[in-house]
């Protein structure tokens, strides 16, 4: 199955299944932003606890906050976004559709990268073990000029970027005869910057109101209470402050579903440390990250680092934690060292000292910033991305599954009777009754068995129950893997013991903690 029509489907999967719905519907849709469904819910809340427990039960010297969405108008001119948050936008004259220039260009590399890596591979097949393949990409005159034709455009394109030259970028795509996705046209305007913040106002009069910001991101929150949690939690640098919140940006394009939204959450944390070590602290953290993604299982080929062209203005190091989505490699996670950018300018328009005294160099200093951020809804698409599967069983019947990890699967069990009557829905909601305090647990009593499991497997349930007449008998019931589908007798008493190490976050964190 092509990678398009997966995503199409799983996008159609989300709808039907209650896990992610077009906001305002009804209306017709708002662009770019999504309600999540009754399953979408409890799938984004498990991924949140698996991060957030990752980081405040895994690291002593990491503690959580809240901040609020509103702050004062000052901070976004501390942090360089009121003047320099922008993206450069390029206009297609004859679809009257907008992109992201830069975005055009790394598409345009990736398909590069395509047709090198469908050389090799075809290669690869064709020779078999004795190929190799480093001697293949030295030689191959066709992997040679795709590779001299690629390090070229991404030469131009990183000079461009890092000199803020939109000329540069503009002239960048009509050399490379980029067309628009939509029309196939290449009559293109100039390309611009476009502020992506959102703009509001504050105040009980029109004439008194303050222009606020909706936040851009959340690690301005952070920041600004960082003496507040440092000198509260009596903490000691190295430390790290995280949060989970919404962040809000006016997107040039917004597209692919979930992908990319105007209002989307943030998983975040700030750690703070001693200058000259942030680039050791870098390095561990790029590592902790990758393992934290890996621990799922997804398969470690389908996650790479990609170290950005351009660093932003106030970084000394940047790298992305890409995973492969049906559209190819897509930043899932930005790892950055900050430097004392953030803290520094805080302390200039605040005028108040963002400095930390360390008792063994009996010196202050304004402590230098290594971040981790991950996008929640990025992340959950990745989940449902690498979950669904089509199975074909016995007779010819097609399976909807989506193998979610067992810990952050949204509904851990589900509770069937057999038929519904002679007592069993009875005896299965007395069971239920008693299992869902230890799990998120589903009643079903509606079809046959068989619809039933498909439902289950469907929404990503990672064992069912089910109550039949011997269970009135001998006070044993059917326990069924959705992976497996393979069936095993217990007693009820033994339902908790049987599947509780398999649906409880903390093997996932034990996996870290190696």
């Amino acid at each position: 199955m092509a990678q398009e029509d997966v995503f199409k489907k799983i996008v159609s999967h989300c709808k039907e299944y209650g896990f992610v719905f077009p906001s305002s519907e009804i209306y017709d849709g708002l662009g770019a932003v999504y309600d999540y469904g009754q399953m979408g819910v409890e799938l984004k809340n498990n991924i949140k606890k698996y991060w957030w427990d990752s980081m405040t039960l895994l690291h002593e010297n990491v503690v959580g906050i809240d901040s609020a969405i509103f702050m004062h108008p000052t901070i976004w001119k501390a942090s360089g976004h009121v003047d320099a948050f922008n993206d450069p936008l390029i206009d297609n004259k004859d679809s009257k559709k907008r992109y992201r220039a830069d975005v055009l260009i790394e598409d345009y590399l990736a398909k590069i990268d395509e047709k090198i890596e469908k050389e090799v591979e075809k290669a690869a097949k064709r020779f078999g073990d004795s190929f190799d393949e480093k001697m293949y990409r030295e030689t191959n005159p066709r992997v040679l000029e795709n590779q001299q034709k690629r390090d070229e455009v991404h030469a131009r394109f990183a000079k461009a970027l890092n000199d803020s030259n939109l000329d540069d970028l503009r002239q960048l795509i009509v050399d490379c005869e980029i067309a628009c996705p939509v029309s196939g046209s290449r009559n293109w305007t100039e390309v611009r910057q476009f502020n992506l913040m959102f703009a509001t106002e504050m105040g009980s009069t029109a004439e008194g109101a303050m222009k606020v910001y909706l936040r851009p991101e959340t690690a301005q929150g952070i920041f600004v209470n960082f003496l507040n949690v440092q000198k509260t939690g009596r903490m000691k640098v190295p430390f790290g402050i995280a949060q989970i919140g919404k962040a809000f940006r006016n997107e040039i394009v917004a597209r692919q579903f979930i992908f990319r939204m105007r209002e989307f959450e943030q998983m975040e944390m700030q750690f703070f440390v001693a200058p000259g070590t942030e680039l050791d602290w870098f390095e561990y953290w790029k590592k902790e990250r990758l393992k934290w993604h890996q621990a799922l299982g997804f398969g470690n080929e389908n996650y790479q680092f990609h170290d950005h062209d351009k660093l932003a203005h106030y970084a000394n190091a940047a790298t992305d934690i890409e995973f492969r989505m049906p559209f190819g490699f897509k930043e899932v996670e930005g790892i950055h060292s900050r430097t004392d950018f953030d803290l520094s300018q805080h302390e200039k328009y605040s005028g108040k000292k963002m400095q930390y005294f360390d008792p063994e160099l009996n010196s202050s200093y304004v402590p230098y910033v290594v971040e981790t951020s991950i996008g929640v809804d990025r992340m959950f698409l990745s989940v449902l991305t690498s979950s669904y599967c089509e199975e074909k069983l016995e007779g010819g019947e097609i399976r909807v599954v989506l193998k979610i990890p067992a810990a952050i699967a949204p509904v851990k069990l589900a509770v069937l009777p057999l038929v519904k009557k002679d007592g069993l829905p009875e005896k299965a909601t007395e069971i239920m009754d008693a299992l869902k305090f230890s799990f998120a647990c589903q009643y079903d009593e509606k079809d046959s068995i068989g619809r039933r499991y498909r439902r289950q497997d469907a929404i990503g349930t990672p064992y069912c129950v089910t109550v039949d007449h011997q269970t009135l008998k001998d006070n044993t019931v059917t326990v069924r893997d959705r992976d497996t589908m393979e069936q095993k007798r217990v007693t009820i008493n033994e339902i908790e013991k049987e599947i509780s190490f398999n649906t409880d976050i903390k093997q996932l964190l034990k996996k870290l903690n190696k």
